[in-house]
């Protein structure tokens, strides 16, 4: 039984048969998902290496717990305790390796429409051969010259990059809201108890929203400081408030039957999370109390312990790559490459209400399956490719300078430490900020633009 599966994980790591786990309880799964799933997998790989070249703990540890560690670093001549391995420089170098990883599949993959060719077969395999050259590509931006230049210019793209990267994040979750919606009312007219999911899920959304603004009214204002605060914080829910009329006014509802207040009630929990975290992000502010500096318009945790702020740091990140990762898996979908308007979904929809949803099938079932000591793999592709291959390198190759921007802190690189992952900056605060209107702005523009182009819209 062993033997068989170590054949077929050979032939998957340096042929271009599908990967699957050994374990044949493991429920089946397609062809098209496990490439995926595959990429993502070498995609978190380098953003952990990422988090740990700019941590100080982790190169203590090493510098700590490593035999020989100096001798090592002389050895590779990587500096004294190997400095050239870690801080802001490393990332962008190791990012631009990843990034010119995933460009170049995006150039090799342009115009794949047959999973049978050999451009696609590289694309679903060979992924031993490909780990290689990631790491090549990495470890050779190390090897660039003219650092100096290179990371000023590398910059400047990564921030470019990093900004459309965070547009199809958003873009996405307006795409994200609708289907919800979508989903669901289309089991009602089948099931009264589709019904009352909608309406249970929209009250607890919208109790998570005011909550949100409670909760950040209560400890990121204070009568003596933080304006700021309390000017965005009234902005952002009040647009909280008329984007949800607007999707329930009649002349929407005339358009879009389907409109109704799930999609308002997780645009606004996502942007309460933004105004949250952008007033974790922005610098701490001090007033006078009784004689005594007191910091103020702080998040309760980063006044306590140490390990407080470890809690909060580690979740953050965590949120920043799940957000990552969804927005790389899910932009290459067939329903998410039309609402990307990357392709033209001509096909009637045809929904079937599931609670889970939200990576739900983009082609029906087939038969031919792979069978044997191991998991099942559907080839799903056998007629056709089912999502761009171009498209799906290129977003994960904006994903590795939105990553690089953010893992930096963008612009506030130089004494940037991964555990100050939420310490305050201003440059962060502002573009967490602009990210709650431009996702605000584009929900808006999906409900009024059937109004304003009505013939783009027509059936």
């Amino acid at each position: 039984m062993c033997t068989p599966c170590c054949v077929a994980q050979l032939a998957c790591c340096c042929g271009s048969a599908a990967c699957s786990c050994c374990c044949n309880c493991c429920p089946k799964i397609k062809q098209s998902t496990g490439t995926r799933i595959m990429y993502a997998l070498y995609f978190l790989l380098v953003t952990v290496l990422c988090a740990v070249m700019m941590s100080p703990t982790v190169e203590q540890a090493l510098k700590e717990n490593i035999p020989f560690y100096t001798e090592f670093c002389q050895t590779v001549n990587a500096g004294e305790n190997c400095k050239t391995l870690v801080g802001y420089a490393a990332v962008y170098k190791v990012c631009f390796g990843m990034a010119c990883f995933f460009l170049f599949f995006c150039m090799f993959t342009i115009r794949v429409n047959n999973s049978t060719g050999c451009r696609a077969a590289v694309h679903n395999g060979f992924w031993l051969l490909k780990f290689i050259a990631l790491v090549a590509c990495c470890a050779g931006g190390f090897f660039l010259p003219n650092e100096s230049t290179f990371l000023e210019v590398w910059r400047y793209i990564g921030a470019i990059g990093g900004f459309f990267f965070l547009l199809i994040q958003l873009m996405l979750l307006v795409e994200f809201a609708h289907r919800w919606n979508a989903n669901w009312y289309s089991g009602v007219k089948y099931n009264r108890l589709w019904y009352a999911a909608l309406a249970f899920v929209t009250l607890v959304l919208f109790s998570v929203g005011v909550g949100a603004v409670i909760f950040m009214g209560i400890f990121y204002t204070h009568p003596e400081a933080c304006l700021l605060n309390k000017i965005f914080l009234g902005i952002n829910g009040s647009l909280c408030l008329v984007v949800s009329l607007l999707a329930i006014s009649p002349f929407i509802q005339k358009l879009q039957p389907n409109s109704g207040l799930l999609q308002p009630g997780v645009i606004t929990v996502y942007v309460m999370y933004l105004t949250f975290s952008a007033f974790s992000s922005k610098p701490k502010e001090m007033v006078v109390i009784d004689g005594v500096n007191t910091t103020v318009c702080v998040f309760p945790f980063n006044s306590g312990t140490e390990s407080d702020k470890k809690i909060v740091t580690g979740l953050g990140t965590v949120i920043l790559f799940g957000c990552v990762l969804y927005s790389c898996l899910t932009s290459t979908t067939r329903r998410s490459s039309a609402a990307l308007r990357v392709c033209r979904n001509t096909e009637p929809e045809t929904e079937r209400a599931r609670c889970c949803f939200c990576f739900g099938d983009d082609t029906e079932e087939y038969d031919e399956e792979k069978t044997g000591s191991g998991q099942n793999v559907v080839y799903d592709e056998r007629e056709g490719t089912i999502y761009s291959y171009a498209f799906f390198h290129f977003v994960f190759f904006l994903g590795s300078l939105y990553v690089m921007m953010t893992v930096t802190n963008w612009f506030h690189y130089d004494d940037h430490k991964i555990e100050k992952l939420l310490d305050g900056s201003w440059s962060v605060f502002w573009i967490k900020m602009a990210s709650c209107w431009v996702c605000l702005i584009l929900y808006m523009w999906t409900l009024i633009a059937p109004i304003v182009c009505p013939k783009r819209f027509e059936a």
